[in-house]
């Protein structure tokens, strides 16, 4: 059994952002393919979520995701429907 992490409930003053986007997109990298979206959908839902006024600092605001992390999923969609 593997063991359960445990949040250490970070500020984002804390965070070494570089080291955080870094891990993001490993874990994106990492997706199996028949759960990751395709290279051409992924770039059009950040192209959407990039013009959406809920996009801040990488997190949407109406749901709380990881942008780049909810558009990389095949089956996620957005909450205002937009994608």
């Amino acid at each position: 059994m593997a063991e359960k992490r445990i949040c250490t409930k970070c500020l984002l003053q804390e965070i070494d952002e570089e080291a955080y986007r870094d891990k993001l997109l490993r874990v994106i990298d990492q997706m199996d393919r028949d759960v990751k979206a395709g290279d051409v959908l992924y770039e059009q839902r950040l192209t959407t979520c990039k013009s959406c006024d809920y996009l801040e600092a990488g997190t949407c605001r109406a749901c709380g995701c990881y942008v780049e992390l909810r558009a990389a999923a095949k089956k996620s969609k957005c909450p205002y429907k937009k994608w």
